[in-house]
C-alpha cells in the first residue's frame, strides 16, 4: 500500500488491482428468500463467507430509487450547503475522514440514528441541511430493511434451533435498539487513471460492529469481501438486490460459527457509487454473549461476555482495519 503524490490524491491510499479470481461470480451465495431452502443456504453462506445476496427479498423498487435520488440530489449540493448537516457528531454529514483514528477513505457520507427523538424537536425533524421529505424517505426504507433483517434472523433462529424463535430479531426492533443507518458516496476520481493497476481505498477494510448489515447500492462495483483464506474478491453490482454482512455482534452471539466478513471499496475512475447501509444494533445495554441454546453440552465461550455498549466504546478508540473483538476473546 503506498501514497500517492498528487496534490488531489495525497494522504489517499492506494493498493494493487486484484487479480481476477475464477470463479468468482459463482462463489458469493445467492438466496431467494422465497426458496424452501432458504435457510440452510442462509446459514452455510454466514458460516462460510460472513456474506450474501438476498433477491425476492420483498422491499418495493421505488423505495431503494426514490432515496438514491435524494441522496445524489444531496451529495451533488456545493460543499458548504453540505456540511451544513456535519460535521457528525457522530450523526450527520462527513467527509473523507472515517471516524476518529486517522482513517481516511475517498467517500462522503450521511449518518442517521434510526431513533428519531435525536433528529427531532415537537415531532419535527431538525438536521441542518436535510429536508423532512428526504428524512420520511430514510425512514421509510429503513422501516423496509429492517423488516427483511429481522427476517433473515428468524430464518437463521429456525435452522440453528435457537429458541425462541425472535432472539435475535427482537433486539433490532426493540424501541433502544442502537441501530443506524448510513449512505455513502463515492465521487469518480479521473486522476486514477494515471496510476494504472492501482486503485484508490474508498473504505478501508474492516468488519462491522453490529448484528447484521443490510447493503444496497447502485450498478457501480467497488465492494469487495475477504475469503477465510484473505483473498479479496469483487461483489459484482446489482442495484435491485440486498447484501448482507455478518457483524462481529452476531459472531459472538453464534459462538464463532458464523464468521464477521472483512471487507471495503474501492473508488472508481469515472463513475460515482452510491450504497445504502442499515446496521442492525442491539440496545446499548445488551449483553452480547453466546446464546446458551446454541451451545452444545461442553462447548465454552470463545469469548468474555460484553454489553453493546463496552463493544461500542471500545470500537471508537481502534482503527479500521483492527481486530476489535481480540479484545474481548478469551
Amino acid at each position: 500500500m503506498v501514497v500517492v503524490s498528487q496534490p488531489v490524491l495525497e494522504n489517499f491510499a492506494v493498493i494493487k488491482t486484484c487479480k481476477p479470481t475464477s470463479n468468482i461470480f459463482t462463489e458469493i451465495p445467492t438466496v431467494d428468500l422465497l426458496d424452501p431452502d432458504a435457510k440452510t443456504l442462509i446459514v452455510e453462506a454466514c458460516k462460510e463467507f460472513g456474506f450474501f445476496k438476498v433477491i425476492n427479498h420483498g422491499v418495493p423498487m421505488e423505495f431503494m430509487d426514490r432515496l438514491e435520488d435524494d441522496a445524489l440530489k444531496f451529495f451533488n449540493l456545493p460543499q458548504p450547503e453540505k456540511e451544513k448537516s456535519g460535521p457528525p457528531n457522530p450523526f450527520g454529514y462527513g467527509n473523507k475522514k472515517i471516524g476518529p483514528n486517522g482513517d481516511v477513505g475517498w467517500v462522503e457520507y450521511l449518518l442517521f440514528s434510526t431513533n428519531p427523538e435525536l433528529f427531532s424537536q415537537n415531532g419535527k425533524f431538525i438536521l441542518p441541511g436535510i429536508s423532512e421529505s428526504f428524512w420520511c424517505f430514510v425512514n421509510e426504507y429503513v422501516s423496509a430493511v429492517r423488516n427483511m433483517a429481522c427476517e433473515v434472523l428468524e430464518i437463521i433462529a429456525d435452522e440453528l434451533g435457537i429458541r425462541p424463535r425472535n432472539i435475535l430479531s427482537r433486539l433490532l426492533r426493540d424501541e433502544k435498539s442502537d441501530s443506524c443507518f448510513r449512505l455513502n458516496h463515492y465521487p469518480p476520481c479521473p486522476e486514477l487513471q494515471a496510476l494504472s493497476g492501482r486503485n484508490l481505498i474508498g473504505f478501508g477494510d474492516h468488519t462491522d460492529p453490529q448484528i447484521i448489515s443490510i447493503v444496497r447500492s447502485n450498478n457501480t462495483s467497488g465492494l469487495q469481501i475477504a475469503l477465510k483464506d484473505g483473498t479479496w474478491v469483487s461483489v459484482p453490482p446489482d442495484h435491485s438486490s440486498f447484501f448482507i454482512n455478518v457483524g462481529d455482534s452476531l459472531q459472538v452471539l453464534t459462538n464463532g460459527r458464523f464468521r464477521s466478513v472483512r471487507h471495503r471499496v474501492l473508488a472508481d475512475c469515472l463513475n460515482s457509487r452510491i450504497s445504502m447501509i442499515f446496521f442492525g444494533g442491539p440496545p446499548l445495554t445488551e449483553k452480547i454473549t453466546p446464546l446458551s441454546s446454541i451451545m452444545e453440552q461442553g462447548e465454552e465461550s470463545l469469548y468474555n461476555e460484553f454489553t453493546w455498549y463496552d463493544y461500542k466504546k471500545s470500537s471508537y478508540k481502534t482503527r479500521l482495519s483492527d481486530n476489535r473483538l481480540g479484545l474481548f476473546e478469551k
